[in-house]
Parts: C-alpha cells; structure tokens; sequence
C-alpha cells in the first residue's frame, strides 16, 4: 500500500474520531447541568483545558461562556479540532483514496460532513436541542463505523484506520477524565461528596459507560471509574482495550509475530506502552496523581504516533 493512501486512511479515521469525542466533551457538561443542583455553576472551561486548546481559544474569545465555548468546539474554523474542521479534513482524506474505501462510506460521510457544515451556529438553541445534535453527531459516526465493519475487506487499509481510530479514542478517553480533574468543586471540602460523585458520573456517561460499569462494580467511587476507564481490557472504549486494539493492528501491518517481538520503533513503543499499562494498578494510578499519570499517557500516545508517522508515512531519502 502507498504510503500516502495509508497516511489518509489513517488520518480519516482519527479525524473521525475526534470528531465524535468533541461532541463527547460537550455531553460532560449536559450531563452535569441535568444533575448538579441549581447553587452550583456550570464550567466550560475545563473542557478547553482538558483537550488542550485553551491557548487557541484565548485568541478569538474573550471568556469561556457555554456559548462561546460550544461554537469554538463545534463550528469554527479557525480551530483544527473543531467538530465542523475535523470532518471536513476526513471527507478531504476519503475524497482522495475513494478507491480503497467502499462507495458506502463515502456517500454516508459526504452527507454527514454536508449536514454538519449546514448547520447555523447562530441559532440560539435550547440544551435540549442542542444535546440532540451532538447525540446526532455521536450516532453518525457509529453508524459510519458499522458501514466500515460490513463493507471493508480486512487488508492493510482496515488496519491503518483501525490503528488511528484506537490510538484517538485512548487518548481522548484519558482527556475525559482529565475534565474531572480540571472541574473546580464550589468548595474544597465536596471533595468525595455527592457533588464531586455526580461529576465522575457525568464522565462515565460521557463515554457510554455508566450501565457497563454499574455491572461490574457495586458501587460509584472514583477509584472504581478510573479503574474501569483506564485498565479495564474488555470495556471499548477504556484505554487498556484502546492500546491493546491498535498494537494487534500495527502488528498486522507489518507481518510480524506479536508473540516473537517487535521489528521497530513504533512497535517496541506501543507495546511498552500496553505492557505498562497491563501491570499498573489503580493505586499506583493515585499515588502517582490521577492528571499527572494521564498527562504522562499523553505524551508517551503521541510519541507513539511520531513513531508511526517515521515509520510508515514519512518521505525516506532514495540511497544510491
């Protein structure tokens, strides 16, 4: 496969992604509004700082109100992660390889894309109208990956979206339980009240993830939230199934034997990654401090996606 089709069928999919975990940020808060009490205010701005992109959004806005935060995260285009800019960049990168990907997939993005773009960000909506749009946004993109589940060969290319699409979701599901650590409580002694409880239960929603954990765990503590959202192996979206997902892919990729070692930098990286992870217990996650092991996350995922890009997508000089 030519690295350029693999870098857009990578790159579509993490666009994609993104794009559903965008509307995901703006559930955390709706989910709060429904159960905080009426004393306490809503926060907008965690979620800016949470997925990094506060310093951007101090350039064009003078205050992180819910209006000015939704528009910035949604519809402007001067933001690159914006939900309106990331599906716009994936239909660009399908445009360009329409011939690896299934004509299903193409004609359900385009419409996607297209009733996204149409969409007037001027309206002033009700929070229930605008939680519906984001639920419209989340469900479309569901649907888009069933469409790639039932029309695309399991080849190469499956296996690069696959690979992006994990890597993105790992790292956007770390960035969800960020917010709670950015979320400042009214005061410091709610801490491990029900307020604070109520927060870390908006984050389970956020993710689709209240009923599967409330099967698993008798009761809503955050240790058990990020033991589930971090280490559980089973969970799809917790990031110990997210990373373990994308290194059999990368494995697929390149023909090697999982079971027999790596056979280069991007693998020796992901499955240190997954090996860490695998051996880390909840405890260690606290004592370490709960942002700090996340932040570190971060960094190490993005490393890996360096590794990937050298390793598969850049241009390497011709020897002579």
């Amino acid at each position: 496969m030519l690295s350029r089709v693999a870098n857009s069928v990578y790159w579509m999919h993490r666009y994609i992604e993104r794009a559903e975990n965008y509307a995901r940020f703006m559930s955390v808060n709706f989910n709060l509004a429904l159960d905080l009490p009426p004393n306490v205010d809503q926060q907008w701005e965690p979620l800016l700082t949470a997925t990094a992109d506060n310093e951007r959004f101090k350039k064009y806005y003078s205050e992180p109100t819910r209006e000015n935060v939704i528009h910035f995260m949604t519809f402007d285009k001067r933001n690159p992660n914006s939900i309106v800019s990331c599906l716009s960049d994936a239909r660009e990168n399908a445009r360009t390889i329409r011939e690896v990907i299934s004509k299903e997939m193409w004609e359900h993005l385009n419409t996607f894309y297209l009733m996204v773009r149409d969409t007037s960000p001027k309206q002033q909506w009700e929070q229930t109208q605008t939680q519906n749009f984001f639920t419209e946004i989340r469900n479309s993109i569901q649907l888009f990956y069933g469409i790639i589940d039932a029309t695309i060969t399991r080849n190469e290319a499956w296996h690069f979206g696959r690979l992006g699409r994990f890597l993105e979701r790992a790292d956007k599901t770390s960035r969800f339980l960020d917010v709670k650590y950015f979320t400042l409580l009214p005061e410091i002694e709610l801490v491990g009240s029900t307020i604070d409880l109520m927060i870390w239960s908006a984050v389970l929603k956020s993710v689709s993830a209240y009923n599967m954990h409330r099967q698993q765990y008798r009761s809503l503590t955050p240790a058990s939230i990020v033991e589930f959202l971090i280490l559980d192996k089973m969970f799809p979206r917790a990031v110990a199934h997210c990373i373990r997902q994308a290194e059999l892919s990368l494995y697929e990729i390149s023909g090697n034997n999982i079971t027999q070692g790596f056979g280069n930098s991007a693998e020796r990286m992901l499955s240190k990654l997954r090996t860490d992870i695998e051996f880390t217990e909840t405890a260690d996650i606290f004592k370490t401090g709960l942002h700090q092991y996340l932040d570190n996350f971060q960094t190490r995922t993005n490393t890996v996606g360096d590794a990937i890009f050298q390793t598969y997508f850049d241009l390497k000089p011709i020897e002579v």
